[in-house]
């Protein structure tokens, strides 16, 4: 498993904090940046990552900003990209489990690095059900066919 890290200004903090607990879980990733708190614009951070998940570099990505909000946005503009904003184990664990969430999106000033952990931990852990909730993802796929059209 390959990971796509990155985050905006707001979140870089957490995303370092992050990028250690990965290297301490034996995780191999890629960091998109930033690498610093100098001021960017969210969305091209959510490209890059996007666009490595898209194309198969890594099979998942991780995006953080202040609220994770706006990166779970611009990452949905990308097609077959399901970003899906966490902020409790709970939903990390439907997001992959109901939803195959390819992309986590987390809020630096809404989660603490501890429960950003275990969000993290949850969400690599577990994996898509199948199932009713294929029909889903298909009915989402079409959603995007239809909006390229």
């Amino acid at each position: 498993m390959n990971i796509a890290l990155g985050s905006d200004h707001a979140g870089f903090i957490l995303k370092e904090s992050i990028a250690r607990h990965l290297e301490n879980s034996d995780l191999t990733f890629n960091d998109f940046g930033v690498f610093s708190e100098d001021s960017v614009d969210y969305p091209d951070l959510a490209k890059l990552v996007a666009s490595a998940v898209q194309a198969g570099e890594c099979s998942c990505g991780i995006l953080i900003c202040g609220t994770g909000i706006g990166m779970s946005i611009a990452a949905n503009k990308h097609s077959g990209i399901r970003a899906a904003l966490c902020g409790d184990t709970y939903s990390a664990h439907c997001a992959r489990e109901h939803n195959d969430a390819n992309i986590l999106t987390m809020g630096s000033r809404v989660v603490g690095f501890g429960l950003a952990a275990d969000i993290i931990d949850v969400y690599l852990k577990t994996h898509f059900e199948g199932g009713r909730h294929s029909n889903r993802l298909y009915k989402i796929t079409l959603l995007e066919e239809y909006q390229r059209s």
